[in-house]
């Protein structure tokens, strides 16, 4: 071998080394690593698109807007054992006005059952504590959103398909959007039976008068919640409310 060719294929002067043995570069080598290479990243690529896969339905529920998202309850109030009390004691009286409503047909039947239905889901709202708290709070506000369809179906003879089916679907999530719709259509209706019934005016002033109320004292426990008996005084407000209410279906 000439110098030349030793220095051009350097490996072969340590062939004869004890326990050294250089195996001669061979291009199939580097194209198997480079293949498994290519396999693992091919695997790994498809495992991170499936991935992605799965988390697009989750991500797109997770930003879906807000009229699809459940409520979020206040969970304040109760603070005390009296104040706990009144706001027991004021919710009987929807207990009170749905046994004295009208059941002169089923959709009126239907509705005094849900005004008794709104007083039991008050009373076991204000007496719960821990977790079952936030769920009752949630039962509470979808009594009110069903008793709110049911008078709107009491006053109404032909109730629209697409609303009563709209209102079943967004009940469960959105019952205060709801009780809102049906009290607007229950107002509406109010003010056109009060110019045409002259013995409905004094009635519809008193729901005006109480609705102003019952909103403001809404409003002022939201932005004053440490303020005790504030929704004791609005449960008194609905509930005088709802007894005008009772007038329109006599």
């Amino acid at each position: 071998m000439t110098p030349e060719q030793g220095a051009l294929n350097p490996n072969r002067k340590l062939n004869g080394v004890h326990g050294i043995r250089l195996l001669p570069h061979s291009p199939f080598t580097f194209q198997e690593i480079k293949q498994h290479g290519d396999f693992n990243q091919s695997a790994c690529g498809t495992s991170n698109i499936r991935s992605n896969q799965r988390l697009i339905p989750l991500k797109l529920w997770q930003e879906r807007p807000s009229f699809l998202r459940p409520i979020h309850c206040c969970l304040n109030g109760d603070r005390s054992v009296t104040e706990t009390v009144v706001n027991v004691l004021t919710s009987l009286p929807f207990i009170a006005l749905g046994i004295q409503a009208p059941r002169k047909n089923f959709n009126c039947t239907l509705y005094a059952n849900s005004l008794i239905g709104v007083g039991v889901a008050s009373s076991l709202y204000h007496t719960s504590r821990g977790k079952l708290r936030k769920y009752l709070r949630w039962a509470d506000y979808a009594m009110i959103a069903t008793a709110t369809v049911c008078l709107s179906r009491a006053l109404r003879n032909e109730s629209s398909t697409l609303l009563m089916t709209t209102s079943a679907l967004f009940l469960p999530i959105q019952p205060v959007m709801v009780s809102a719709v049906h009290t607007g259509l229950m107002e509406v209706a109010f003010a056109k039976r009060a110019l045409e019934d002259p013995d409905l005016r004094m009635a519809h002033n008193v729901h005006k008068m109480s609705s102003v109320i019952g909103g403001a004292l809404f409003i002022c426990e939201d932005i004053f919640p440490e303020i005790p008996y504030l929704h004791a005084g609005w449960h008194l407000a609905a509930a005088v409310g709802v007894g005008t209410c009772n007038k329109l279906l006599e």
